[in-house]
């Protein structure tokens, strides 16, 4: 499960200073969870506890039942990442077998009843089919309050939401909006007409949302959009869009830019991307989602960059680089075949993995030119998949063409070696 659960935990209020949950198997936000806490004989606990005889105090059950709801009860769409969870009862337990060590506990947390501030829990922690623990776990939802530091400049038209927490020295302009949760690092300026969405945390000195580095722009109200959970490290810089170009810089959700990477004025980003250190996107790039830009590389203006797609580091990419692809290079880049541990990491069934390899040997190593191969491609049944028809309408919408120059076998296996 994607869920970072020692952050998690420390949400719930008052907790037992370690987790007790050691992993999430099933998950339905806002309705349901299962947990596991494996039993080990050197948990901290044990140590001069019931020497010869080792059982986990059964209030320490408990614990591993509510650090599970407060997983459950945070870790749902439009929670602020700063919301604490307090356990404040705990009605008709019932303990009906010993936990020792060796013992892998299921903690299953059902949400019952729910207001804005209280919610009510069926807990149930189980070994094998056998029901060890049970109860309703009573828990109040703490809602946090904006943490502006004094020595932070934040003009009061701002719109700041709840659980936000601005750093010292951190600049904030009027016309900037940032949802619940989310976190301005010291010395990090946040200008312009921009929209932040929750749970995005902004490193020191960062520079977002100022004016575009374009000689044409006159000053005019143009915008930048952030979705949520975005991370945005040290010195990294996002500029605002252009009349000329729409009047919008926008960024999905859940992308990670490293320190000291650029985001030019007009880009449109996805999702779940990253950009290394120092990676650099010009005006008007799109990256599509998943997309990933590896340290020193540069993307040229106008460019766009397929879903799934890795650029290798300190290239330079001046045409489109195919979706899927592993491109690398800047004299000038070259295709090293699709980036197949980056599929399976992503969890592409291994067919289509499969499908897209044969549609990529008909790219680069028939004799085909684009347009046949592409024919040839949509009338091989054994590649049909919608993933291949997606590679196949991105080379032919491409406006400044598409990087398909293959690696040659000797630089292949230089890559290899890295």
């Amino acid at each position: 499960m994607l869920i970072n659960i020692p952050r998690a935990v420390d949400g719930l209020r008052y907790r037992y200073p370690s987790p007790l949950v050691d992993a999430i198997t099933e998950h339905e936000p806002g309705r349901r969870l299962v947990a596991i806490k494996n039993v080990t004989v050197n948990e901290e606990f044990f140590q001069g506890h019931f020497p010869g005889a080792p059982i986990m105090p059964a209030v320490l059950t408990l614990e591993s039942l509510s650090q599970s709801a407060a997983i459950l009860l945070l870790e749902r769409e439009g929670v602020s990442a700063r919301t604490q969870v307090v356990l404040r009862g705990i009605n008709d337990a019932k303990f009906r077998k010993q936990v020792v060590p060796g013992h892998r506990v299921r903690l299953e947390i059902t949400l019952g009843q729910q207001r804005p501030t209280l919610a009510k829990a069926q807990a149930t922690a189980s070994i094998g089919d056998e029901i060890v623990a049970e109860c309703e776990l009573l828990l109040a939802i703490v809602a946090p309050k904006v943490d502006i530091h004094p020595t932070a400049i934040v003009h009061p038209a701002a719109r700041i939401g709840d659980g936000t927490a601005i750093g010292p020295h951190a600049v904030v302009g009027a016309h900037v909006t940032i949802g619940p949760g989310c976190s301005i690092g010291a010395s990090a300026v946040v200008e312009g007409w921009t929209d932040i969405g929750e749970g995005t945390e902004i490193y020191p000195f960062a520079s977002v949302g100022l004016a575009p580095q374009d000689l044409k722009y006159r000053g005019e109200p143009t915008r930048l959009s952030i979705g949520k959970r975005n991370i945005f490290r040290e010195f990294v810089t996002i500029h605002r869009g252009t009349v000329g170009g729409g009047g919008l810089t926008s960024i999905g959700d859940h992308n990670l830019f490293m320190a000291y990477s650029h985001v030019a004025h007009d880009c449109r980003i996805g999702d779940h991307t990253l950009l290394g250190h120092m990676a650099t996107l010009g005006g008007h790039v799109t990256l599509q989602d998943y997309a990933t830009i590896s340290a020193g590389s540069g993307v040229h203006q106008f460019c766009r960059v397929g879903r799934h797609a890795f650029i290798g580091g300190y290239s330079v990419i001046t045409k489109d680089a195919l979706p899927f692809a592993r491109t690398v290079g800047s004299r000038p880049a070259r295709i090293f075949g699709i980036n197949a541990v980056g599929l399976t990491r992503r969890g592409i069934p291994s067919d289509v993995i499969a499908r897209l390899k044969k549609s990529f040997r008909y790219l680069l190593q028939s004799k085909l030119n684009t347009t046949s191969a592409l024919r040839q491609i949509e009338r091989d049944k054994n590649v049909a998949c919608d993933d291949v028809q997606s590679v196949v309408e991105f080379i032919r919408s491409s406006k400044r063409g598409v990087i398909l120059r293959r690696a040659s076998r000797r630089a292949e296996e230089l890559i290899a070696d890295e």
